[in-house]
Protein backbone atom coordinates (compact mmCIF):
# COMPACT_ATOMS: atom_id res chain seq x y z
CA UNK A 1 0.00 0.00 0.00
CA UNK A 2 1.77 3.55 -1.01
CA UNK A 3 1.62 6.76 1.08
CA UNK A 4 -1.84 7.34 -1.05
CA UNK A 5 -4.16 4.76 0.01
CA UNK A 6 -2.37 4.78 3.40
CA UNK A 7 -3.51 9.03 3.55
CA UNK A 8 -7.12 8.05 2.67
CA UNK A 9 -7.49 5.55 4.96
CA UNK A 10 -6.15 7.21 7.28
CA UNK A 11 -8.15 10.50 6.57
CA UNK A 12 -11.56 8.64 6.11
CA UNK A 13 -10.91 7.03 9.87
CA UNK A 14 -10.16 10.28 11.52
CA UNK A 15 -13.61 11.73 9.91
CA UNK A 16 -15.81 8.76 11.12
CA UNK A 17 -14.37 9.48 14.89
CA UNK A 18 -15.12 13.29 14.04
CA UNK A 19 -18.70 12.24 12.69
CA UNK A 20 -19.08 10.22 16.02
CA UNK A 21 -18.04 13.06 18.26
CA UNK A 22 -20.82 15.62 16.18
CA UNK A 23 -23.54 13.04 16.54
CA UNK A 24 -22.54 13.10 20.22
CA UNK A 25 -22.75 17.00 20.69
CA UNK A 26 -25.99 16.68 19.01
CA UNK A 27 -27.63 16.61 22.51
CA UNK A 28 -25.46 19.64 23.77
CA UNK A 29 -28.23 22.44 23.76
CA UNK A 30 -27.29 25.42 21.74
CA UNK A 31 -26.68 27.33 25.37
CA UNK A 32 -24.13 24.57 25.87
CA UNK A 33 -22.75 24.40 22.47
CA UNK A 34 -21.75 28.03 22.94
CA UNK A 35 -20.85 28.25 26.67
CA UNK A 36 -17.27 29.34 26.91
CA UNK A 37 -14.87 27.23 29.04
CA UNK A 38 -11.99 28.86 30.53
CA UNK A 39 -8.19 27.44 29.39
CA UNK A 40 -9.33 27.01 25.74
CA UNK A 41 -8.09 28.88 22.64
CA UNK A 42 -11.29 28.10 20.94
CA UNK A 43 -13.61 28.65 24.02
CA UNK A 44 -16.39 26.69 22.74
CA UNK A 45 -17.39 23.05 21.24
CA UNK A 46 -18.81 24.65 18.44
CA UNK A 47 -15.76 26.53 17.33
CA UNK A 48 -13.58 23.99 18.42
CA UNK A 49 -15.64 21.96 15.72
CA UNK A 50 -15.52 24.35 12.96
CA UNK A 51 -12.34 25.55 13.38
CA UNK A 52 -10.89 21.84 13.51
CA UNK A 53 -12.94 21.06 10.13
CA UNK A 54 -11.87 24.88 8.88
CA UNK A 55 -8.11 24.17 9.05
CA UNK A 56 -8.50 20.98 7.01
CA UNK A 57 -10.48 23.02 4.42
CA UNK A 58 -7.58 25.72 4.50
CA UNK A 59 -4.86 23.13 4.32
CA UNK A 60 -6.00 21.53 1.60
CA UNK A 61 -7.12 24.33 -0.13
CA UNK A 62 -3.20 25.48 -0.30
CA UNK A 63 -2.01 22.09 -1.68
CA UNK A 64 -4.28 23.00 -4.45
CA UNK A 65 -3.37 26.65 -4.85
CA UNK A 66 -6.50 28.29 -3.62
CA UNK A 67 -5.78 29.35 -0.20
CA UNK A 68 -9.46 29.14 1.62
CA UNK A 69 -9.40 31.47 4.58
CA UNK A 70 -12.93 31.88 4.66
CA UNK A 71 -15.15 31.50 7.74
CA UNK A 72 -18.85 31.37 7.18
CA UNK A 73 -20.77 31.34 10.37
CA UNK A 74 -23.64 28.75 8.59
CA UNK A 75 -21.25 26.26 8.59
CA UNK A 76 -21.79 26.30 12.29
CA UNK A 77 -24.75 27.18 12.88
CA UNK A 78 -26.03 23.93 14.39
CA UNK A 79 -24.37 20.35 14.00
CA UNK A 80 -26.34 19.12 11.12
CA UNK A 81 -24.27 22.38 9.68
CA UNK A 82 -21.20 21.30 11.02
CA UNK A 83 -21.45 17.71 9.75
CA UNK A 84 -22.54 19.20 5.94
CA UNK A 85 -19.41 21.31 6.41
CA UNK A 86 -17.38 18.49 7.66
CA UNK A 87 -18.60 16.14 4.40
CA UNK A 88 -17.67 18.94 2.18
CA UNK A 89 -14.51 19.00 3.38
CA UNK A 90 -14.00 15.51 3.63
CA UNK A 91 -15.01 15.41 0.03
CA UNK A 92 -12.37 18.35 -0.99
CA UNK A 93 -9.52 16.11 0.61
CA UNK A 94 -10.37 13.02 -0.59
CA UNK A 95 -10.58 14.48 -4.37
CA UNK A 96 -7.44 15.92 -4.01
CA UNK A 97 -5.92 12.77 -2.52
CA UNK A 98 -7.12 10.21 -4.75
CA UNK A 99 -6.01 12.94 -8.35
CA UNK A 100 -2.46 13.32 -6.67
CA UNK A 101 0.03 11.26 -7.76
CA UNK A 102 2.00 9.95 -5.97
CA UNK A 103 5.28 11.35 -6.36
CA UNK A 104 3.61 14.33 -5.73
CA UNK A 105 1.93 13.58 -2.71
CA UNK A 106 5.77 12.66 -0.76
CA UNK A 107 7.60 15.98 -2.54
CA UNK A 108 7.92 18.79 -0.82
CA UNK A 109 7.39 21.78 -3.37
CA UNK A 110 6.75 25.58 -2.47
CA UNK A 111 3.09 26.30 -1.49
CA UNK A 112 2.05 29.96 -0.45
CA UNK A 113 0.31 30.82 2.83
CA UNK A 114 -1.91 33.29 4.34
CA UNK A 115 -0.08 36.87 4.37
CA UNK A 116 1.58 35.37 1.47
CA UNK A 117 4.55 33.20 2.61
CA UNK A 118 6.16 30.71 0.38
CA UNK A 119 6.85 27.74 2.30
CA UNK A 120 8.66 24.33 1.53
CA UNK A 121 5.63 21.38 2.37
CA UNK A 122 5.41 18.17 1.36
CA UNK A 123 1.59 17.58 0.73
CA UNK A 124 2.13 14.44 2.72
CA UNK A 125 2.94 15.91 5.83
CA UNK A 126 0.11 18.97 5.43
CA UNK A 127 -2.11 15.69 5.37
CA UNK A 128 -1.27 14.14 8.29
CA UNK A 129 -0.60 17.39 10.13
CA UNK A 130 -4.17 18.17 9.63
CA UNK A 131 -5.20 14.78 11.08
CA UNK A 132 -3.18 15.13 13.81
CA UNK A 133 -4.77 18.18 14.45
CA UNK A 134 -8.28 17.00 14.45
CA UNK A 135 -7.37 14.93 17.40
CA UNK A 136 -5.99 17.51 19.22
CA UNK A 137 -9.23 19.59 18.65
CA UNK A 138 -11.43 16.35 19.86
CA UNK A 139 -9.12 15.72 22.97
CA UNK A 140 -9.96 19.76 24.17
CA UNK A 141 -13.69 18.77 22.89
CA UNK A 142 -13.83 15.72 24.90
CA UNK A 143 -12.92 17.78 28.03
CA UNK A 144 -15.16 20.36 27.16
CA UNK A 145 -17.86 17.46 27.49
CA UNK A 146 -17.00 16.09 30.33
CA UNK A 147 -17.09 20.05 31.68
CA UNK A 148 -20.71 20.21 30.78
CA UNK A 149 -21.77 16.75 31.92
CA UNK A 150 -21.37 14.91 28.95
CA UNK A 151 -18.38 12.91 28.70
CA UNK A 152 -17.54 11.24 25.74
CA UNK A 153 -17.36 7.40 25.90
CA UNK A 154 -14.32 5.58 26.40
CA UNK A 155 -12.62 4.65 23.19
CA UNK A 156 -15.10 7.07 20.80
CA UNK A 157 -11.92 8.93 19.36
CA UNK A 158 -9.76 5.43 18.30
CA UNK A 159 -8.81 5.89 14.78
CA UNK A 160 -8.55 2.43 13.65
CA UNK A 161 -12.28 1.58 13.75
Amino acid sequence: MGSQQLLLDFHERCHRSLQRYLEHCRVLSDEELDRELEGFGYPTARLQLHHVIGAERYWVSVLRGEMDASEDEADAASIDALERFRQSVFEMTRSWLGETPEEKLIAARTVTTFGGHERSLAPVHVILRTQTHLFHHMGQIAAMCRLLGHPIPEGMDFPIL
